[in-house]
Parts: structure tokens; C-alpha cells; sequence
């Protein structure tokens, strides 16, 4: 008797998109449990959407914390601590319409990157 996937099956897709969601040990979870052994389009959306979220937040947060370090030490602006939040917020507001995409399990992409992820990474 040959062994089972116990993850194996066509929910699992959108299984592997809502935990691609959540950090990118999500994504690696969702990747290699759900996802290797069972390709759906569905998870191949999603994790392909979430992989560019997550490394463009990773490079916005890293920049923006550069720049406004920079800015801080020489000038005092605190100003600019706004602007940081409304980057964070439209982020998280990105984050949010791409989850609620996955729930759903609508092939629905992220503003202004899910296009551009489904071309960057179409390997996956």
C-alpha cells in the first residue's frame, strides 16, 4: 500500500495561499508542505503574489528605517515618522486585499506588484 499525502488535495491551494500570507516562514510552510507535492494554479498565484510582498516589504522597511535614521541624527526632523506610518498602513492595506483574495480564493492580485509578481517569479 502506497503512502498518502495527508496535504494532498485541491483545497490545499488555497490552504497554501492564506498561510503564504502570514511572514515568510508562512510562505516557506506553505510552500514546502502544501505546495511541492501538490501544484494547484491557485497556490501558484498566491505564493507567487506573496513572495514579491514580502521581499518588497523587507526592502522598504529596510530603507525607509536607513533614510529616516539619516534624517533623524542630522536634521531632527520627526516629521517624516508620519510618513513612514502611511507607507506601513498602505502596506498592511496591500497585505489585507491580497488575504482576503486568498480566503476567497480569487486569483486577485496585489496592488501596484501582484502583475509584476506573476512575470517575476513565473517559475514558481
Amino acid at each position: 500500500m502506497e503512502p498518502t499525502n495527508p496535504f494532498a488535495n485541491e483545497s490545499n491551494g488555497k490552504l497554501a495561499g492564506i498561510i503564504s500570507y502570514f511572514t515568510i516562514v508562512g510562505w516557506l510552510i506553505a510552500y514546502f508542505a502544501f505546495y511541492v507535492n501538490n501544484r494547484t494554479s491557485l497556490a501558484s498565484y498566491q505564493l507567487r503574489q506573496t513572495l514579491l510582498f514580502h521581499l518588497v516589504s523587507m526592502v522598504l522597511r529596510f530603507v525607509v528605517a536607513a533614510i529616516l535614521g539619516l534624517v533623524w541624527l542630522s536634521t531632527g526632523m520627526f516629521s517624516l515618522y508620519s510618513l513612514m506610518n502611511i507607507l506601513y498602513l498602505a502596506l498592511f492595506i496591500m497585505w489585507i486585499i491580497g488575504l482576503i483574495g486568498a480566503i476567497n480564493g480569487d486569483k486577485r492580485p496585489i496592488p501596484f506588484i501582484g502583475d509584476a509578481a506573476q512575470t517575476i517569479f513565473s517559475g514558481i
